[in-house]
């Protein structure tokens, strides 16, 4: 029994490292792609647009988008976990600590290779913070709850919301280039590898296995139809 109970903490521990250095990561790689000056990621569009309105920082920018997020879970019945709360306050915290010690970069032959280490990091802290399983990103569950409210399907509403939000941004003053072109190549097979790399089996119990970096239960395809949203103990993708 205490043996059990040894793993269970060790395991549960792992995962708060997990979670919060992958959340402090993502804030970090968001921070290179600003820095970098060629194109932000769709959501990053939109918190760098919001910020050059308002002079106010872009990881408090991010906060306060988060939380507004956040609220919006409350008519569409979602149900937020650990890593949920975590995100809305950790991205934003470490983007604006990254941006106060790397400074503005001027050559191209700098930025390029940033940009890149930007989309690279952000994909290590993907699978770092989905892996352990502690709840979607705001953002995730805006989409999740509006697929099961409007019944269409995922692909259609995430579309959907990230050509808004990308739109506002721009509009707004938000950084659009080849750096979100390349993001929106990119960053789903790096979150899948690392998905893979960093996922970690279960401690007891029935629920969502990933040592394989898939769920127990086959995913829906993505045109489908609403889908059940993710438990606390589940994320679909950053943010």
């Amino acid at each position: 029994m205490a043996r059990t109970t040894d793993r269970s903490t060790t395991h549960l521990t792992r995962r708060l490292v997990q979670l919060y250095v992958g959340l402090a990561l993502y804030g970090a790689s968001s921070a290179l792609l600003v820095r970098a000056g060629l194109g932000l990621e769709p959501w990053g569009v939109l918190h760098q647009g919001l910020a050059e309105l308002t002079g106010i920082s872009i990881g408090v920018v991010s906060i306060i988008v988060g939380a507004v997020v956040l609220l919006l879970w409350i008519p569409l019945r979602q149900r937020p976990g650990l890593g949920t709360v975590s995100n809305v306050f950790v991205v934003g915290l470490a983007m604006d600590g990254t941006l106060a010690v790397v400074g503005d970069l001027d050559a191209l032959g700098v930025r390029i290779p940033v940009m890149v280490l930007g989309i690279v990091l952000n994909g290590v802290a993907t699978g770092l913070y989905i892996a352990v399983r502690f709840g979607p990103g705001p953002r995730d569950g805006l989409m999740t709850g509006l697929n099961q409210i409007t019944g269409r399907s995922i692909r259609l509403v995430r579309t959907a919301i990230e050509v808004a939000v990308v739109v506002t941004g721009f509009l707004l003053g938000g950084s659009l280039g080849a750096g979100t072109v390349l993001y929106a190549l990119a960053i789903g097979p790096l979150a899948q590898l690392f998905l893979r790399l960093f996922a970690l089996p279960e401690a007891s119990g029935p629920g969502v296995t990933v040592a394989s970096g898939e769920p127990s239960t086959p995913a829906p395809a993505a045109g489908s139809g609403p889908v059940a949203a993710p438990t606390s103990g589940q994320a679909i993708l950053p943010q």
